[in-house]
Order: C-alpha cells, then structure tokens, then sequence
C-alpha cells in the first residue's frame, strides 16, 4: 500500500495511460478539429508542466488525480464540443431542459480543482499564515482565473469569428459568462470546505517524508 502523500510509479503508470487513452479518443474524429484543439489544450500545457516540476515541486496524489479529472473533462467536451455532450443530452431531455449543461460541469471544475492547487502552492510556499486567509485567497484566486478565461474565450471569439461559436459554448444563453464565474466560485468555496481535510493530510504527509 502506498502511504507517500505524492504517486509511486504503478500510480504514476496508471495516471499516464489513463490520460493518454482518453486523449487519444479525444483527438479520433472530433466534432470540429479547431474547437478540439482549443479545449485540450489546456490539459496538453498541463502535462508539460507537470513533468518538468515533477522533480522540483511534486505535488499530493489528490492534487495529481484532480488534475487528470479536470483533463478528461476538458477532453470530453473537446470531442464533442461542451454543447453536444451525449450524456448531457440526454440529461436536458429527461429533465426538460434547454440546453447542454456540460459546460457547467467544466466550470465547477475549473473551480473545485484550481483551488486545491492554489491551496498546496500557498501552504508549502508559506504565502500565507492561517488556514482562513490560505482558503479565502484560493478561493480568490480561482476567481480570477475564471474571470481571466472569460476574456480568453473574448479574445479567441474576436480573432476566430465564427470558428468560435461552439468555443464560447453559450447556446443563446445571455448570462452564459456570469454563471460560468458563478459556478467556479462555488466549485472553488466547496473544494476549500470538503476536500481541504483531505488535502491537510496528505500535505503533512509530504512535510514528514521531506524531512525525514
């Protein structure tokens, strides 16, 4: 059983060909190749960087894993594109709703996940002293990054045009980029009350094995 707080190597095997099976269906016929790339992306940058601080800043295994959740999802909608998800389909039929909600689903993501990042970094880095101000400044910070991705997909509408539309995702729905900000900050709030615990320990974890 593996009691370190960042993945031994079966974990990271598993990580790897979990991402690179998903990504693989991912990029097969696609419902538009430009709106694909645009959504993965993303996850491409963030195995990039994983790798080359692999060495200089693991980080915990539920840091690891949300971030391979948070890639599949973005994975996902790229094939499909957010608007066109089968699941979610089938969702707002059976509900009676009026739109494909999966892009909610990204955006509480974007939230939930980049908090606990923003939590590691501000704990092991000694930012900030008190877990209050630590919880309250991850939540500040996913945010802004929401609200920064917001004017991402502004700026690849404006340079794109039309090539954009399944991009943006917004399905006539005119308060698309309010609850978009709206639902990161409550994946955000939900991530610093219910996985913080979670994440405390393993971060003790990781202060016993580097000091040991």
């Amino acid at each position: 059983m593996n009691t370190l707080p960042r993945p031994a190597l079966p974990e990271i095997i598993l990580w790897l060909a979990l991402y690179s099976l998903v990504l693989l269906w991912s990029a097969i016929a696609p419902k538009d190749r430009f709106t694909w790339f645009l959504e993965v992306a993303p996850a491409l940058i963030g195995l990039v960087v994983l790798i080359f601080t692999w060495r200089s800043f693991p980080l915990t295994r539920l840091s690891y894993w949300l971030i391979l959740i948070h890639c599949i999802i973005l994975m996902v909608g790229g094939h499909y594109t957010y608007a066109e998800v089968p699941l979610f389909d089938w969702i707002r039929d059976v509900l009676g709703g009026q739109r494909n909600n999966y892009d909610k689903l990204g955006h509480l993501a974007q939230g939930l996940i980049p908090a606990v990042l923003a939590r590691e970094v501000l704990i092991r880095l000694r930012v900030i002293n008190g877990q209050v101000w630590t919880n309250f400044f991850a939540v500040c910070f996913v945010l802004a990054f929401s609200a920064f991705y917001e004017l991402v997909e502004w700026w690849v509408a404006v340079a794109s045009g039309d090539d954009a539309v399944a991009f943006l995702g917004t399905q006539g729905y005119v308060w698309d980029t309010q609850s978009d900000m709206f639902l990161a900050l409550v994946g955000g709030i939900i991530s610093v009350v219910l996985l913080a615990p979670w994440q405390d320990r393993q971060l003790a974890g990781f202060t016993r094995n580097e000091a040991g």
